[in-house]
């Protein structure tokens, strides 16, 4: 399902993709039923660490980290990572990129 927003919206905001990819129906995070928070503040190193103890434990983790890299997510954990971790992540994935092009 895409939602079209009104153009009233920024434009990058225009189209939201709220379609469920089969790697999220797999994810570790949506059985998790104790308190996980996995967009926690910067500072609550507590917090960061049990979010990623449960993507540890994710059969899809990398998948969501690529879905996060490409989507270019920045807050909270996907596939283990940080924002800070993902930034640079991202900032070596798309130097490969133009050292390939």
């Amino acid at each position: 399902m895409i939602l079209r927003l009104p153009d009233l919206i920024h434009d990058w905001l225009q189209v939201i993709d709220l379609t469920v990819t089969p790697w999220r129906e797999a994810a570790a995070c949506i059985d998790v039923t104790y308190q996980v928070s996995f967009f926690p503040n910067r500072e609550d190193l507590l917090g960061v660490a049990k979010a990623k103890a449960v993507c540890a434990t994710c059969p899809v983790s990398d998948q969501c980290l690529s879905w996060a890299l490409e989507s270019n997510q920045t807050e909270g954990i996907w596939g283990g990572s940080t924002p800070k971790e993902r930034r640079t992540i991202r900032r070596r994935w798309l130097e490969e990129i133009r050292k390939a092009s």
